[in-house]
Order: C-alpha cells, then sequence, then structure tokens
C-alpha cells in the first residue's frame, strides 16, 4: 500500500469513496454480482431546448447504428431506448483502460406541454439524434390585440 499525502482536496473524494466501496465489497459481493446484468448499465447525454413552436431533443449516440434505435412517445413522455453492442476482437491485446459502456439503455422524458404527434422528425448522423416535437396548436403563445 502506497502513502500519499494529500491536500485538502474536495474534489477527490467522490472518486475515493468509489474506490473503497470498488475495493471492500468488489464485484464478488451478492448484491453486486448480477447487477449489471440486470439493470441499464449506462445512458446518453441528453439536451432539450424548447423554442416558441417546439421541442429539441438531441441525444449523443456514438458507435450505434440507426436498427438498434427505438424512439417512442406515450402520454406526453418520450423514450429513447437502444444498444451499444460490443464488438470482441479474438486478437490477445493488452487492455489499459476501458471506459465505453456497452449494453441496452433507456431515457425517459416527460414534455411539458401537448406535441403533435403525428408531427415528430427524428433524424440520425453522425451519432447524434435529433428528435424535433412540434407543440400542440392550444399550448403555444398567443398575442392578444388589445381593442
Amino acid at each position: 500500500m502506497w502513502l500519499v499525502r494529500r491536500e485538502n482536496n474536495v474534489q477527490e473524494l467522490p472518486r475515493m469513496f468509489g474506490r473503497f466501496f470498488d475495493d471492500f465489497w468488489g464485484r464478488d459481493w451478492p448484491a453486486l454480482r448480477n447487477l449489471e446484468e440486470d439493470s441499464v448499465v449506462w445512458a446518453p447525454r441528453l439536451d432539450v431546448e424548447e423554442t416558441e413552436d417546439s421541442y429539441l431533443v438531441q441525444a449523443d449516440l456514438p458507435g450505434i447504428d440507426k436498427k438498434d434505435l427505438k424512439v417512442s412517445l406515450n402520454d406526453n413522455v418520450l423514450t429513447i431506448k437502444g444498444e451499444r453492442k460490443y464488438e470482441k476482437e479474438e486478437k490477445s491485446k493488452n487492455v489499459f483502460r476501458a471506459e465505453r459502456s456497452y449494453g441496452n439503455f433507456q431515457r425517459a422524458i416527460t414534455l411539458p406541454d401537448k406535441v403533435k404527434a403525428n408531427e415528430i422528425r427524428a433524424d440520425y448522423k453522425d451519432g447524434v439524434l435529433k428528435i424535433t416535437l412540434p407543440k400542440a396548436e392550444e399550448v403555444k403563445p398567443k398575442q392578444i390585440e388589445i381593442q
């Protein structure tokens, strides 16, 4: 064990606690044994923007084939599901670091207003999924003329 002097660095605390629990229980602890098999392992990052006429959702999904994505809208909840498949090479390699996540994911966003479900558009290019959800006419801001 190495003794390293550390200054009062609050930013190190989450990493240190994470290492403590990983070292203490490891992957053999019964509650963690099947964690990755039974739960969502990762989720893509999203941006959600609102304009006067619509909502724009953008999701970073690099390395995912379009056929492995599903987008749905149910009761004003937009759901994005998919899978990033692990492509394993048979050559023996020395892996120094493995940080990319693989497997199934799901993100759900509750929209604050009704949208025109029949006019939703989803485009996927260069690993970015862009979904445009036009607002329903009854929720768009209206200018009222003063008489």
